[in-house]
C-alpha cells in the first residue's frame, strides 16, 4: 500500500478473534517505518495496532462500493471485503445470492423465500446474467442460453458443506429448465425429470446435526435436449453413498428418510404385511435418539414418494418389493446376536421375520451370520465367529443389500428418462459434498476431500483460462498471474505408490491391517512429502494439506470400508432370494478369497472405483462449459439470516471464492466499459473534453489527467481494466466534487434563506416599533396636545374659510359692481332714444319696464356661470383637490353603464336572429327528410317490382337464391374476401363495421326469405370463416384489431334487429321494421361472443407481444432525466443495456407503440369501451413487468430511479389524457408501480416514516414493501441505507393495521382483466349503406 493511503480518516480492516476482521479508522496520519497503527474502532475504542511495514492492513472500501451483487466490482479485493459485503447484503438486504466473478455464492437462508416461483422463472428466461439480481435461475439460464446458441454442453456444479442447501439449489436448476423448455409433444416428460428428485432424497438423504435433509451422496443428473432444445430425457450417476449410515447414526441424526416414512405408514393395510412398527423400535432407526424432524410430516412425504415412483412408470409389486427389501433390512437390524463362549456367538428367533420377507432359508441364514467358510488349498473349515465378527458380518449385510438396492432404484429411474433417438445437447447438474473436516475423519472424508481436490483443480484451470480470454479479446497485454496449483496433493493421493494406491495394496493381503497401512504411510511420505504430516500425539492418524485447510484422518476402519465386502456364503443364500432374483437387485460380490482370482473385478476397490468414477466425471465436466454455484452454512444453528463470519470466512477458503478473488486482484480486478465510465464520472470532466464527440476518446483523456500512474489502467477494445483500489479513488473524486457542487449549492440557499430571514425581520421590527412607538405616545400631555392641535386645526380652518369668503365675497361684489355698471351704461344707451320716443308718443311706463327686464335676464345668466366657475376654482384650489377627481370618475362610470346597456340590446338582438336562423334550418332538414324518404320508398317499390319481375316462381326464387349463397357462402369465396377485406383498405372513409353490417345484411335477406338452410349454412361458413382468418393470422395486429372489431359490431346488429325489446330501445322506426321475423338467433350470438372473447384474447397477446421487450428497457433501464444517473460498478458480470446506448429502446418508443395500438385500434372501428379495456390491459402488463422486474434487480431501487419511474408514469398519464381515455381507469392499473417509485423517494428513518410507508402503501404487499427497503441501494455517499430496524418497524406497523397481504411478491403478468361486450346500437341505417368496389364484390346485388 502507499503511504498517501494510510492517512487521516482512511478505513482499514484489522484482524479480529471473534469476526474475522474489523473495521477501523486511522486517527493518525502513518509514516513508512512506524511500528503502530493509531486506529479507532466502530464503537469508539482506540487502539495502537502493531504492523508490519511489508504487510500493512487492508483499505475498506467506499461505502458506496458495499453491497454489490458481483464481488469483483468492488475496489478493494480481499478476504474481510468478500466478507463484510457478504454480510451486508445478506443480513440488512436478505440476499442470499451474490456473484464472485464465474461463481454464485449461494447462503442458506434456513427460511422460506418467495423468490422461487413461476412468476420468477419467467422473469429471468431469457434475460442476460448481469441484468438482473443473482439468482439461481440466473445461472440456470445462463447455461442454457449457451448451450442453444453455442450447441455446446453445459454443467452447473453445485457444492458446498452439508446443510449449505446443495440439494435445494440443484433441484431449483434442474426446474427451471423443466419449466422453460417444456415439449408440447411429450408433456410428462419434464415431470419425470422432476420425479427423480424425491425417490432420489427419500432413499439418498438424512438428516445430520448439520441438516434435516442433507444428501448423503454425490450425484450428476444429465438433463438431455433435443434440437428445439426441449427436454427429451435424463441420466443419473451417484458417487460414493454413506452406506455405513444404514448401520450407525451420531447423536441427533437419523437413518434415511426412506425408514422412517416406511415406519410412520406401518399401520396402513397395504404395508401391515411388512410387520413394521413405529421408529422408536427398530435399532437402525433409533440409533440416534431423533426420530423425528420438525416440520416433516413422514407419513405425506411417503404418500409423494409412491406418487413419484408411478410416475416414473415403476409398478406397485415393483414398490412393494422395494419396500419388503427396506423392512428386511430393519428386521435384520434388530436380530440379537449373543456370546457363547469367548469364540462362539448364536442368534435369537428375530431373524425369522427377516427371512420371510425375503423367502430365505432362516437355519442358513442363521447358521452362516454366526460361522465362516475359510477355503484353504487343501481343505475347506468352517469356523464359528465371535459376537463382534457376528455383528460386523450382519451390519455388512444390511449394508450391502441397501446399496445395491439404492443402485439398483438409480438404475430404474434412468430407465424410465430413457429417451429414444439421440440427444442433441445436454446440461449436467453436479450435486456434490464439499470439502469437509470433523473431530473424527474417516475413509468418507478422504474420498469427499480427495474428489474437492480434482473439482478444485478442475475450477482454477477455468477461471484462469477466462482470465486469459478476457486479456486476449480485449487486446490487453497478457501477464502470467501465479495461482494455487494442487496438482502434488492430487499426486498424492491417487500417483503411483500414493495413498490410494498402498490401501489397495494392504486390502489384498490376507492379514492387512489399518496399523501396517499407516506405517507405510508414514516411510514414504513422512519428511519425503511437505503435504503429508505426522501427528506428534498420535500414531493411529495423518495430516494431509488440502487446498482447503489441514485434515487429521484416523486410519481405523480405511481397510474394511475400502474392501466393502460380505461373506460368500451369505450371498449364495441371498441368491436363493425369489424377491432379490425377481429384479435382479442384489448382486453382491464375496469377500476376499485367500486365492488370488485371475478375475480383475474381484481386485475392484471401493477407493479405485470411487477414483475411475472421478476421472470419468472430470473427462465429461472438461467437455461442457463449467458454470458454479458455492453454497454457503451462515451458522451451525441453522437460525434465519444469521450470519457467523468465522464459519463463513471458513467455508469461503475451501470452496474456492476466496482464489478467484486472489487470482482477479492480482491484475485488474475492476473493469468498466466505456459508457458505464463516461455514465459515471461525467462531473469529473471539463467542458472542453465533453465537446469531443468520441466518448471513448473522452474517457481516455479524463483517465490520464485523473490517474498520472499510467500502470495503474489499461484500455481494451470494449472495457477499461483498473488495478485495486483505482476505482475507490476515482469515487473519492467523484464524491469530492460532488460535495464541492454541494456545498456552493448549500451556500447560495442559505444565503438566499438567511437575507430573507433578515428582511422579514427587519419588517417585522418596524411594524413593532412603530405600534410601540405610538403606544409610548398615548399619555395624558400628548392628549392635552393632540386636543390643543384639533382646536388650533379647526380655528384655523375656519380662518382660512373665512377668509376665502371675504375674498369670494369682495371679489362677487366687484363683480356685481361692474357688471351693474356695464349693464347701466349699456340700459342708459339704449333707454336714451327710447326715453325720447316716448316723450314724443306717450307710451307708459310699464313697457320700458318690461323691456328692462328682457335685457337684464342673459346678463344674469352670464354672472351665475361666473361666479359658479370662481367658487368652484377657489373649492378646488384650496379645499379639496381630489374633488375634481372624484367628479370625472364617476362621469366615466356613467358613460360606460351607458355603453354596457348599449351593448346587451345589441346581443340581445344577436341571439335573437340566431334562434331564427337555426328554426328555419331545421324546417330545411325537415323537408328535405321527407324528400328522401319519398325516394327510399320509390326505390324501395322499384326493387320489389324487379324482385316479383325476375322470380316469378318459387322454383325460379330458390335457385336464383342458391346460385347467390354458392358465390357468397362457400370456402372458396370466403377465402377470397378475406383477403380483400383488409384494414388499411376498409377502415379509409368507411363507416365503422362496414363489413359486419354487410353480413347482416345478407342474414337479413334469408330471413326475409325464411330460409331456414341459407341462413344457417351461411352463419356457419361465416363464424368459421372468421375463425380461419384469425387463425391464419394470429400475429397480425392490424388483422385481429380488424375483425374484433367486426366480430363486435356483427354481434351487435344481431342484438339490434333481433325484435327483443332491450335491445330496440335506440331504434328509429324504420330500424324496428328491418328487425328479423322469422329466426331466433340467440344461439349464433352466444357462438359470435364467445368467439370476440376468443380474438380479444389474441388480440391482447400479441399486443402485449409487441410491447414487452420495450417495457424495462423503456420504463426501468432509459435515464432520461438529467443528472440523476444511477449507474454504479457490475463487475464481471455485465449489463447488457450498458454494453452499448446505441438501438436502445425508451419511454419514447412505448408511447410511439401505444399510439400505433390506439389509431390502429380507431381505424378499425373499435368500440370505445373495448378500446379502454384493451388499453388497461396494457397499462397493467407495463405497471406489472416494471415492478417485477424492480424486485429483482437491485441496482435499479434507487431514489433517482424512483424520480425516472415517477416521470415515466407521469408520461403515460399525460398519454391517457391526450387520448381522452381518463375513465378506463388504466392509470389506477399502474397504483402499485406509483407506490413503489415513491417508497424508494421517501425519508425511511423515523416512526412517523414507516407509519406513513404503510399508509400510503396500500397497494402493495408487506413482502413487496420489505423487498424494496432491503433492496434499497444508495448512488451517492450522501444517501443512507435502510437499517434492518427501520424495515421491522414497517413490519409491525403492518402486522399491527391487519393487512390483508398475499404471499407472493411478483404480480402475475398473464392476468387478464375480465372483458365485458357492451351493447352499442349502430345509427347507420341498413338503406344507406352501399359495398365499395374495393371490396371487390360484385356478385353482391342490392335487392
Amino acid at each position: 500500500l502507499a503511504e498517501r493511503e494510510l492517512k487521516y480518516y482512511n478505513r482499514v480492516w484489522i484482524p479480529d478473534n471473534e469476526e474475522v476482521w474489523q473495521s477501523a479508522e486511522i486517527t493518525k496520519n502513518y509514516k513508512a517505518g512506524d511500528s503502530f497503527l493509531h486506529v479507532q474502532l466502530e464503537d469508539g475504542t482506540e487502539l495502537s495496532y502493531p504492523v508490519d511495514p511489508a504487510a500493512l492492513p487492508p483499505l475498506r472500501n467506499p461505502d458506496i462500493l458495499v453491497g454489490e451483487n458481483d464481488l469483483t466490482a468492488l475496489s478493494y479485493l480481499h478476504e474481510p471485503a468478500v466478507l463484510h459485503n457478504l454480510k451486508i447484503r445478506f443480513v440488512e438486504s436478505k440476499l442470499i445470492y451474490t456473484y464472485s466473478g464465474i461463481i454464485l455464492v449461494a447462503i442458506n437462508p434456513y427460511k422460506q423465500l418467495p423468490i422461487y416461483g413461476d412468476a420468477i422463472i419467467h422473469a429471468y428466461s431469457g434475460q442476460n446474467m448481469g441484468d438482473m439480481d443473482p439468482h439461481i435461475f440466473a445461472v440456470a439460464e445462463e447455461a442454457y442460453k449457451q448451450m442453444a446458441r453455442n450447441n455446446k454442453n453445459q454443467s452447473i456444479i453445485v457444492s458446498g458443506e452439508s446443510g449449505a442447501g446443495k440439494t435445494v439449489s440443484a433441484r431449483y436448476t434442474m426446474r427451471y429448465f423443466a419449466t422453460v423448455s417444456k415439449s408440447s409433444s411429450n408433456a410428462d416428460v419434464e415431470d419425470k425429470v422432476l420425479a427423480s428428485n424425491p425417490i432420489t432424497e427419500a432413499v439418498g438423504n438424512a438428516k445430520t446435526t448439520r441438516n434435516d435433509n442433507s444428501s448423503r451422496f454425490g450425484k450428476y443428473t444429465e438433463i438431455s435436449f433435443d434440437q428445439s432444445y426441449q427436454i427429451i430425457g435424463a441420466n443419473m450417476r451417484t458417487y460414493l453413498l454413506e452406506k455405513s449410515r444404514v448401520v450407525f447414526q451420531s447423536e441427533n441424526e437419523r437413518n434415511y428418510h426412506i425408514f422412517y416414512q416406511l415406519c410412520a405408514s406401518a399401520m396402513q393395510p397395504e404395508y401391515e404385511h411388512l410387520k413394521l412398527g413405529s421408529a422408536e423400535e427398530f435399532n437402525y432407526t433409533r440409533m440416534g435418539g431423533s426420530t423425528v424432524i420438525e416440520g416433516v410430516d413422514d407419513r405425506a412425504n411417503m404418500v409423494e414418494t409412491q406418487k413419484t415412483f408411478s410416475l416414473l412408470g415403476l409398478k406397485k409389486d415393483f414398490q412393494m418389493d422395494v419396500f419388503k427389501m427396506l423392512a428386511a433390512i430393519l428386521h435384520l437390524g434388530n436380530v440379537e446376536i449373543a456370546a457363547v463362549g469367548d469364540e462362539r456367538s448364536s442368534i435369537n428367533k428375530h431373524l425369522s421375520i427377516f427371512c420371510e420377507l425375503l423367502d430365505l432359508n432362516c437355519d442358513k441364514m442363521a447358521r452362516w451370520l454366526c460361522h465362516r467358510k475359510i477355503v484353504t488349498t487343501s481343505e475347506t473349515v468352517v469356523k464359528p465367529m465371535t459376537r463382534a465378527q457376528a455383528v460386523n458380518a450382519r451390519d455388512a449385510l444390511a449394508k450391502k443389500i441397501y446399496s445395491h438396492l439404492f443402485d439398483f432404484i438409480v438404475e430404474r429411474i434412468n430407465q424410465a428418462l430413457q429417451f429414444p433417438g439421440k440427444q442433441h445437447t445436454f446440461i449436467g447438474v453436479l450435486d456434490i459434498y464439499g470439502f469437509e473436516t470433523f473431530d473424527v475423519n474417516s475413509f468418507e472424508q478422504f474420498c469427499i476431500n480427495y474428489a474437492n481436490e480434482k473439482l478444485q483443480q478442475q475450477f482454477n484451470l477455468h477461471v484462469f483460462k477466462l482470465e486469459q480470454e478476457e486479456y486476449m479479446k480485449e487486446d490487453i497485454p497478457w501477464t502470467l498471474i501465479d495461482f494455487y496449483d494442487n496438482q502434488p496433493v492430487i499426486d498424492l493421493i491417487e500417483a503411483k505408490m500414493g495413498i490410494l494406491e498402498l490401501l489397495d495394496e494392504e486390502c489384498l493381503l490376507p492379514h492387512g491391517k489399518d496399523e501396517n497401512w499407516l506405517q507405510k504411510l508414514y516411510n514414504n511420505f513422512v519428511n519425503k512429502n511437505a503435504l503429508f504430516e505426522k501427528p506428534r500425539m498420535s500414531n493411529t492418524s495423518f495430516i494431509i494439506q488440502h487446498f482447503a485447510d489441514k485434515v487429521e484422518y484416523k486410519c481405523e476402519g480405511f481397510l474394511e470400508k475400502n474392501r466393502d465386502t460380505v461373506h460368500e456364503v451369505l450371498i449364495e443364500i441371498l441368491k436363493e432370494s425369489k424377491v432379490c432374483d425377481k429384479h435382479s437387485a442384489i448382486n453382491i460380490k464375496s469377500a476376499r478369497p485367500v486365492l488370488k482370482s485371475p478375475n480383475k473385478q474381484l481386485r475392484t476397490t471401493v477407493g479405485s472405483k470411487f477414483r475411475n468414477s472421478l476421472s470419468l466425471l472430470m473427462v465429461t465436466l472438461n467437455a461442457t462449459t463449467p458454470h458454479y454455484v458455492r453454497c454457503i452454512k451462515p451458522n451451525d444453528e441453522k437460525l434465519p439470516f444469521e450470519f457467523d463470519s468465522k464459519r463463513v470466512a471458513q467455508q469461503l477458503r475451501a470452496c474456492g471464492v476466496l482464489e478467484t478473488i486472489r487470482i482477479s486482484a492480482q491484475s485488474y480486478p475492476s473493469r468498466w466499459t466505456y459508457i458505464e465510465f463516461f455514465s459515471r464520472y461525467s462531473i469529473l470532466m471539463a467542458q472542453q473534453e465533453l465537446s469531443i464527440n468520441d466518448k471513448k476518446q473522452i474517457c481516455k483523456i479524463v483517465l490520464q489527467r485523473l490517474i498520472q500512474d499510467p500502470n495503474q489502467y489499461q484500455f481494451g477494445r470494449t472495457k477499461i481494466f483498473f488495478r485495486a483500489g483505482q476505482v475507490a479513488y476515482l469515487e473519492k473524486l467523484r464524491s469530492d466534487r460532488l460535495r464541492q457542487a454541494c456545498t456552493l449549492l448549500q451556500r447560495r440557499v442559505r444565503g438566499w434563506l438567511q437575507r430573507r430571514r433578515f428582511l422579514a425581520l427587519r419588517r417585522a421590527a418596524l411594524t413593532v416599533q412603530q405600534y410601540y412607538r405610538g403606544q409610548q405616545a398615548i399619555t395624558a400631555r400628548n392628549l392635552k396636545e393632540t386636543w390643543a392641535a384639533i382646536v388650533i386645526q379647526k380655528y384655523c380652518r375656519g380662518y382660512l374659510v373665512r377668509r376665502l369668503c371675504q375674498l369670494i365675497h369682495v371679489a362677487a361684489v366687484t363683480i356685481q359692481a361692474y357688471t351693474r355698471g356695464f349693464l347701466a351704461r349699456k340700459k342708459y344707451r339704449k333707454v336714451q332714444p327710447i326715453k325720447h320716443l316716448i316723450s314724443v308718443t306717450g307710451n307708459n311706463s310699464c313697457s320700458v319696464k318690461n323691456m328692462n327686464t328682457i335685457a337684464i335676464i342673459p346678463i344674469l345668466y352670464l354672472f351665475r356661470v361666473w361666479f359658479l366657475y370662481l367658487l368652484s376654482f377657489c373649492i378646488c384650489h384650496v379645499l379639496s383637490p381630489f374633488c375634481f377627481n372624484r367628479v370625472l370618475e364617476s362621469h366615466f362610470q356613467s358613460q360606460k353603464e351607458i355603453y354596457e346597456k348599449e351593448i346587451e340590446g345589441l346581443n340581445f338582438k344577436v341571439e335573437h336572429l340566431s334562434q331564427d336562423i337555426n328554426h328555419l334550418q331545421k324546417l330545411f332538414r325537415e323537408e328535405n327528410d321527407i324528400n328522401d324518404g319519398i325516394r327510399l320508398e320509390v326505390s324501395r317499390l322499384t326493387s320489389e317490382n324487379l324482385v316479383r319481375s325476375r322470380c316469378r316462381s318459387t322454383t325460379q326464387m330458390c335457385l336464383w337464391l342458391s346460385k347467390y349463397c354458392e358465390h357468397v357462402f362457400e370456402t372458396s369465396r370466403l377465402k377470397q374476401i378475406g383477403p380483400y377485406l383488409k384494414p388499411r383498405g376498409v377502415v379509409v372513409n368507411m363507416i365503422p363495421g362496414l363489413p359486419a353490417h354487410i353480413l347482416f345484411m345478407c342474414v337479413r335477406y334469408a330471413d326475409y326469405l325464411n330460409d331456414a338452410d341459407m341462413l344457417k349454412s351461411f352463419m356457419n361458413v361465416t363464424i368459421d370463416g372468421i375463425k380461419q382468418v384469425v387463425k391464419e393470422h394470429s400475429e397480425d395486429f392490424e388483422m385481429l384489431s380488424f375483425w374484433l372489431s367486426n366480430t363486435y359490431y356483427f354481434l351487435n346488429c344481431l342484438k339490434q334487429y333481433s325484435g327483443e325489446e332491450e335491445f330496440m330501445k335506440h331504434n328509429t322506426p324504420r330500424q324496428n321494421k328491418n328487425c328479423l321475423k322469422h329466426f331466433d338467433l340467440s344461439e349464433y350470438r352466444q357462438i359470435l361472443s364467445d368467439l370476440a372473447i376468443q380474438i380479444y384474447h389474441q388480440f391482447i397477446i400479441v399486443m402485449e407481444n409487441n410491447i414487452q421487450h420495450m417495457i424495462v428497457p423503456g420504463m426501468l433501464e432509459y435515464e432520461s432525466l438529467q443528472g440523476i444517473s444511477g449507474l454504479k460498478p457490475t463487475g464481471f458480470r455485465k449489463r447488457s443495456s450498458s454494453i452499448d446506448d446505441t438501438d436502445t429502446y425508451t419511454m419514447t418508443s412505448i408511447l410511439q407503440q401505444l399510439s400505433y395500438f390506439y389509431s390502429t385500434m380507431c381505424q378499425n372501428g373499435l368500440d370505445s369501451e373495448l378500446l379502454k379495456q384493451a388499453v388497461k390491459q396494457l397499462f397493467f402488463l407495463i405497471g406489472a413487468v416494471t415492478l417485477n422486474s424492480l424486485f429483482l434487480r437491485k441496482d435499479m431501487c434507487s431514489c433517482r430511479k424512483g424520480m425516472q419511474i415517477r416521470c415515466n408514469i407521469s408520461y403515460m398519464e399525460e398519454w391517457l389524457k391526450d387520448k381522452n381515455l381518463q375513465s378506463s381507469n388504466a392509470k389506477e392499473t399502474l397504483e402499485p408501480l406509483s407506490q413503489a417509485a415513491w417508497l424508494l423517494q421517501v425519508k425511511k428513518i423515523t416512526d412517523d416514516d414507516a407509519k406513513e410507508i404503510c399508509e400510503h402503501c396500500t397497494s402493495l404487499s408487506t413482502v413487496q414493501i420489505v423487498k424494496i427497503l432491503n433492496s434499497y441501494t444508495p448512488i451517492d455517499d450522501f444517501e443512507k441505507r435502510v437499517t434492518p430496524s427501520f424495515v421491522r418497524k414497517v413490519q409491525v406497523r403492518a402486522m399491527l393495521n391487519n393487512r390483508e397481504d398475499v404471499p407472493q411478491l411478483m404480480l402475475d403478468t398473464k392476468h387478464l382483466f375480465q372483458v365485458t361486450f357492451p351493447f352499442t346500437p349502430s345509427p347507420h341505417a341498413l338503406e344507406l349503406i352501399q359495398v365499395p368496389s374495393s371490396f371487390k364484390l360484385g356478385f353482391l346485388t342490392r335487392v
